[in-house]
């Protein structure tokens, strides 16, 4: 089972390549080889899945009726939004340039593990989303958690 914790500052260099942070490539599964899937997030990020979490979804989305439109809208937003990337020997890969444009990356990233997947910030948007106030984290888990 796939599991990514923690948050890393990284560099984006001047081609578009981030170098994944050694606990996030360590704990890559071994049958998804060099091979992930990165995909434009419903907020402005990235999210990196190994192959194996990837082809999970896709199961799901490509198993929906084709003859429904909604279904299709999903399909659409979903399958164009994505693409395979590949590590090279060093465990960096090349961000899309319209990927970039979409979660305003330029030379710092905020890599962040999200269990199944990691997701990639510009750092000034990562502190717009995410929680800074141990309160509301608070009652958040309490309205979510506590069941």
């Amino acid at each position: 089972m796939t599991f990514f914790t923690s948050e890393f500052e990284c560099k984006i260099d001047a081609k578009g390549r981030l170098v994944l942070p050694a606990k996030i490539k360590g704990t890559l599964p071994e049958s998804s080889g060099s091979e992930l899937v990165i995909r434009k997030g419903f907020e402005p990020c990235l999210i990196l899945y190994p192959m194996v979490e990837y082809k999970k979804l896709y199961s799901k989305i490509a198993g929906l009726n084709e003859f429904n439109a909604e279904y299709r809208k999903i399909q659409r937003q979903f399958f164009s939004g994505s693409s395979v990337v590949e590590l090279d020997g060093t465990g960096r890969f090349l961000i899309p340039k319209l990927m970039m444009q979409h979660a305003g990356l330029e030379k710092n990233a905020v890599v962040v593990g999200m269990g199944n997947k990691i997701e990639i910030w510009n750092p000034e948007e990562y502190k717009k989303y995410s929680i800074g106030d141990p309160d509301e984290f608070s009652a958040l888990a309490q309205k979510y958690l506590n069941e």
